[in-house]
């Protein structure tokens, strides 16, 4: 996908997070937690321009350059082997300042892009290794009758397909979009997994609106998980994210990943050391504060995917504040998955075929 000429990343907020920013900020203050939680997530500000090291646009590069009757299937990334991202559309109720997918070009599928897809999830040369797929964006919940049709597309050319998860925030950016149009998504499609995957960094983000739409979804037999960001001055305390979590279990919402805030353009300001990050998912998960049913993976999304920092997989640090990380991922695999993959120049391959790549560290 070609990267966007202009390099800024519009402020958008959407009217339903203005009212609640509005409410929050006259209830606790300017300089509450609770205000800050969401200003900082929305709210574009001077220090994204800074000069920093952390220069990447996107986060990884996994596109896939398939075609469907000559024409190129936009929206398809594949890093992993049983599993494959749908883009349908670039498109959010809102614009987190440390969006992944900041500075990809805006689009919205059409409907034949869409049955390309639907086909090349089933074709013969993908189905025996592809039992999932993430829909994400941007936001697919945005657009519900195209989303729509590509889930019965799906499931009409991809029979292999069982688990659909679904990215997005409009739970707690725009719950009042999230309609009839949206519900009958997930309704009478027996013998398919719905699963939707939420983003909830401060307990503040439970509104009322948000939580009566989980319900919803669950009363449909959609699970919903949560993999949160570490932010720095924002959760990167240990009484919040334990607030957070406890939430998070009462209604039911699974806890994925707690990622380490990627090293892109515009998000220095966001980012702690991968130190503290480790050090405040141990007193997390390893202190009896939280239930074991409620404990996140802190993880790293590096240029070559998803690296979880057990013991050993760190190796060592360079002077330019990059740490060497060691994966579990073999080169030949990834070829296999996606014969179009390059090995960035990041990454390096050790003499057992496994990738190691170097990921830079925040600061305190």
């Amino acid at each position: 996908m070609a990267k966007n000429k202009n390099l800024g990343f519009p402020e958008k907020i959407s009217p339903f997070l203005i009212r609640k920013m509005k409410k929050i900020k006259d209830e606790f203050g300017e300089d509450s937690e609770e205000y800050k939680a969401l200003f900082f997530q929305y709210k574009k500000l001077e220090n994204e321009n800074a000069k920093t090291q952390e220069s990447n646009l996107k986060h990884w590069e996994g596109g896939l350059a398939e075609k469907s009757d000559n024409i190129e299937l936009r929206g398809l990334e594949r890093l992993y082997c049983r599993s494959l991202v749908i883009e349908p559309t670039k498109i959010c109720a809102a614009h987190c300042r440390y969006c992944l997918r900041a500075h990809y070009d805006l689009f919205t599928l059409k409907e034949n892009d869409l049955k390309g897809i639907a086909e090349f999830c089933g074709s013969k040369n993908v189905k025996d290794n592809l039992a999932e797929v993430l829909i994400t964006g941007g936001d697919p919940l945005i657009i519900p009758q195209r989303l729509h049709l590509l889930v019965e597309l799906l499931l009409e050319k991809a029979p292999n397909i069982r688990i659909i998860r679904i990215g997005s925030r409009l739970m707690t950016q725009d719950p009042e979009r999230v309609d009839n149009n949206v519900y009958g998504i997930f309704k009478n499609k027996p013998g398919i997994r719905f699963e939707i995957g939420t983003q909830i960094n401060h307990p503040i983000e439970f509104f009322e609106e948000s939580i009566e739409t989980f319900k919803e979804f669950f009363k449909l037999g959609v699970k919903i998980y949560s993999q949160n960001i570490l932010l720095r001055n924002i959760n990167d305390n240990i009484n919040c994210l334990i607030k957070l979590y406890d939430i998070m279990r009462e209604l039911d919402i699974e806890p994925h990943y707690l990622f380490h805030c990627v090293p892109m353009r515009g998000m220095h300001h966001f980012r702690t050391t991968v130190t503290k990050g480790i050090e405040l998912t141990k007193s997390l998960v390893n202190s009896g504060y939280i239930s074991g049913r409620a404990k996140p993976m802190f993880a790293l999304m590096t240029d070559i995917g998803k690296i979880i920092p057990y013991e050993g997989t760190i190796l060592r640090k360079n002077s330019f504040g990059q740490i060497l990380i060691q994966s579990a991922y073999k080169y030949q695999d990834r070829m296999r998955w996606n014969p179009y993959w390059e090995l960035p120049k990041t990454a390096e391959i050790d003499d057992k075929g496994y990738l190691r790549v170097w990921y830079l560290d925040g600061e305190d």
